[in-house]
């Protein structure tokens, strides 16, 4: 009897392990999420957009500022533009991304009326608009590493599906929600593997994660989709 006892408690013990690897094995290979790189313990990831950045290595998706068809508030334009409060949102972004430099930049925008007045608005140079920007569930990752020039950063005025769709490309956990003018940097670094997400910037939180970014302001960003 006692030799049955015991025959049974290391059968229990095998599959208390065996359950436990496994827990651990699932945890391990879940996605992990985009790092908010405005939260403290993500510093070493912000520093590594800084870094990557003087290097050319960044790719930086931004989501167009607030659409009109889905606020109360006036348009700046078309009804399927921004509203007029949102093209200042746009600009502090565009200062933001002045600070980290522009020198060594190319920028894009889809050929919505949305993203080329945010566009526009965030820079005072010419934006070309690109088709793929905003047809890009299944290429996003792919066309934007065709369209990035070795040693300089590229820019990409899109929307929030063409961000989730970069997140799932990079195999990200994709429960992250973007909001109206939040920026999604990635490593487009070859060296490191293939490309590699670093995080994202939410439009008031620049000055939290880049040094000197950020002027005093009054956001105004309401959560929508697309």
């Amino acid at each position: 009897m006692l030799r049955g006892l015991i025959r049974h408690r290391n059968t229990g013990v095998v599959i208390a392990a065996s359950v436990l690897t496994l827990m651990l094995t699932l945890h391990l290979l879940a996605p992990v999420a985009v790092p908010n790189l405005a939260q403290p313990f993500n510093a070493a990831r912000a520093l590594d957009v800084a870094q990557e950045w003087a290097k050319g290595n960044v790719i930086a998706l931004v989501r167009h500022a607030e659409r009109c068809d889905r606020s109360s508030m006036p348009c700046l334009g078309p009804l399927d533009g921004i509203t007029v409060r949102a093209t200042r949102t746009a600009q502090v972004v565009g200062a933001d991304f002045k600070q980290l430099g522009l020198a060594n930049v190319d920028i894009y925008s889809s050929q919505m009326t949305r993203t080329r007045q945010t566009a526009d608005a965030m820079f005072s140079r010419p934006v070309a608009s690109q088709d793929w920007l905003f047809k890009c569930r299944r290429s996003i990752l792919h066309d934007a590493l065709k369209h990035k020039v070795p040693g300089r950063n590229l820019v990409l005025i899109t929307h929030s599906e063409c961000m989730d769709a970069m997140v799932t490309d990079l195999h990200a956990a994709t429960n992250t929600s973007f909001g109206y003018a939040t920026a999604l940097f990635i490593n487009a670094d070859g060296a490191q593997g293939g490309p590699q997400m670093l995080g994202y910037i939410e439009p008031e939180h620049w000055s939290k994660v880049i040094p000197l970014a950020g002027t005093p302001s009054r956001y105004a960003i309401e959560a929508s989709q697309f």
